[in-house]
């Protein structure tokens, strides 16, 4: 069951999309779902919606709402040089930060939608930082998250998530592509040391073959087998994780 909603955060409104069960199985936990670059668009949603199918409430925010109305795009947006500096414009104007923000607004949300206990947290692409950063921020509130294919997890920027990881209580699974430009081998080693270091309980696995994008059906390099595989690893982690 899809309800499209807005939700009031300190610099404005954003859009956002709960999903619940539609097999009208009682929902467990709460989960938010970190979009790709590409925004919330039918490919993340059926994504999300599987997700909440094994229980979960779901919460799809749009981050970029900051900047209005744009797109829509779909997983072929970075072969079009005009959509590609749309979407590196937004994404070089929405912060680590300004999400980090904004989650407290979003775990509130899924408390009001009925999620019970500790919440989840995934995300894909740029989302993938978000849900670690988020886990850190919030380490009474998310008590497990998931990247796939997240891009700068442990870069030398600032904001990188891996400096936070003695902040995070959660349990932590990092779906890394083959090859990822985004996220490259130094890093991958880099945030194995932090997370190690750190005291969190983590897994970080190399999805060999697979490109980044992998697990998003509209993406030029949708992997089927890959795919089904991230969603196997997805749902054994939070149904673990998760009341």
């Amino acid at each position: 069951m899809k309800q499209d909603i807005d939700i009031k955060t300190a610099d404005g409104v954003a859009k956002a999309t709960l999903f619940r069960p539609g097999n009208d199985a009682p929902a467990k936990s709460g989960v938010i779902f970190y979009m790709d670059a590409m925004g919330p668009r039918a490919s993340l949603y059926g994504m999300a919606q599987r997700l909440a199918d094994a229980g979960y409430i779901v919460l799809l925010p749009d981050l970029f709402y900051r900047f209005g109305a744009y797109g829509p795009f779909d997983g072929s947006a970075f072969g079009n040089p005009a959509s590609r500096e749309t979407i590196m414009t937004m994404l070089r104007g929405t912060t680590q930060q300004m999400t980090r923000n904004d989650s407290a607004a979003f775990l509130d949300t899924l408390s009001a939608a009925g999620a019970k206990g500790p919440a989840g947290a995934v995300g894909y692409c740029m989302g993938g930082a978000r849900a670690l950063t988020a886990a850190a921020a919030y380490p009474e509130r998310i008590t497990v998250a998931a990247s796939f294919h997240g891009g700068n997890l442990a870069s030398e920027a600032e904001d990188s998530p891996h400096r936070l990881a003695a902040d995070i209580k959660a349990r932590v699974y990092v779906g890394v592509a083959g090859i990822d430009n985004s996220f490259p081998p130094e890093q991958s080693a880099r945030l194995a040391e932090a997370l190690r270091t750190g005291g969190v309980d983590h897994i970080i696995e190399n999805y060999v073959g697979m490109a980044h994008g992998w697990t998003v059906p509209d993406h030029g390099v949708y992997d089927k087998t890959g795919a089904e595989r991230h969603w196997k690893r997805l749902l054994n982690l939070f149904g673990e994780a998760l009341a």
